[in-house]
């Protein structure tokens, strides 16, 4: 049976598999990049709104922003690139070559692979509560849409980590009253964060989960949501116009789970590796947070190198002959004619 056979094959769409794109058109390779999801940037989308600081050379700039500029750098090099489809499987077939097998069916050869599935794909935590409802309820959130669709509005957030408190700081001069609760005496979020929300004007219910939500039949909506003390049972009662949920998230760890091939793992996800990217199979590496190893940097700024590590590890693999570094982009032949 003929085949397509690509150079490397990178699974997962987000900064590390978007960077490691780019990289490896850099580098010559013959490259797929498949992700689970309809479009590409993985988990900042979680974040479209959210403003990034932390990314070399780059002014702050909103999630959706990256997205996109990471994006249209990954496809620079016009890699081959399959969506909604989910990876469930990886096996070695003829000649030590990969066979990456998708939820659909589909099977795809490659002669390496690149795993950068970050945490793995994500689904939201539901709230309790929501799940007695019979439809889904359109004012109840659990991404950050476009800020300017709760201009004016009372806004109640549920949750205590980062994301939740960043979220608040961010409504609190758009919304016309911002409201957050979380199951402990303080938010687990950093320092700084807790620090702007304890002197900013946000009501804060500290000790209280959300144990009911009243809701309009006629437009599908919450209107009133019932907060109860956790130490005392009391039950507060606010009226609303949106609520935002953001309890954390499931992680699918299928791909890891389900595979013959006997990669180490560092705990229940993470895998095992090095700080080249290798991991214990030869021809397999990994960028992002799926990766842990001593001194890594779980940031998006950390997983650009991890990216051009990974990339020049699968590059030597497919051609040992091959310089172990890329050239200087400023100096790349297929570049000249970009711009």
């Amino acid at each position: 049976m003929s085949v397509e056979l690509f150079d490397v094959t990178i699974i997962g769409g987000g900064p590390a598999g978007l960077y490691s794109a780019f990289y490896s058109g850099l580098r010559n390779m013959k490259t797929k990049l498949i992700d689970a999801h309809s479009t590409l940037g993985g988990k900042m989308h979680v974040y479209p709104e959210k403003m990034i600081w932390d990314v070399g050379g780059v002014a702050p700039i909103k999630g959706q922003d990256l997205i996109r500029q990471l994006s249209d750098q990954a496809l620079t090099f016009d890699p081959t690139v399959v969506l909604n489809e989910k990876v469930v499987s990886i096996t070695r077939g003829e000649n030590d070559h990969f066979i990456l097998t998708t939820n659909s069916g589909e099977r795809h050869w490659s002669q390496t692979v690149i795993i950068a599935v970050g945490s793995g794909i994500l689904y939201p935590k539901r709230l309790e509560v929501e799940k007695t409802l019979n439809t889904p309820v359109k004012n109840i959130h659990y991404t950050m849409p476009q800020l300017k669709q709760f201009k004016d509005k009372r806004v109640l957030i549920s949750g205590g980590g980062n994301s939740a408190i960043d979220w608040a700081l961010l409504l609190e001069p758009i919304a016309s009253e911002v409201g957050i609760t979380f199951r402990k005496e303080t938010p687990t979020a950093h320092e700084r964060s807790v620090n702007e929300l304890m002197t900013s004007s946000i009501n804060i219910y500290s000790k209280h989960i959300v144990t009911d939500l009243v809701t309009d039949p006629k437009t599908n909506t919450v209107h009133t949501t019932t907060l109860t003390s956790i130490d005392t049972q009391d039950e507060i009662e606010l009226s609303v116009d949106a609520v935002i949920i953001n309890h954390g998230y499931e992680q699918d760890t299928s791909l890891l789970d389900e595979s013959d091939l006997d990669l180490e793992r560092k705990n229940d996800f993470y895998l095992a590796g090095t700080a080249e990217c290798t991991t214990s199979l030869s021809g397999i590496y990994a960028a992002g947070d799926i990766i842990s190893y001593p001194g890594k940097v779980n940031l998006i700024a950390g997983c650009f190198q991890d990216a051009v590590n990974a990339v020049n590890q699968a590059k030597k693999q497919v051609d040992p002959e091959a310089d172990s570094f890329g050239t200087v982009s400023s100096h790349h032949a297929k570049l000249q004619n970009k711009f």
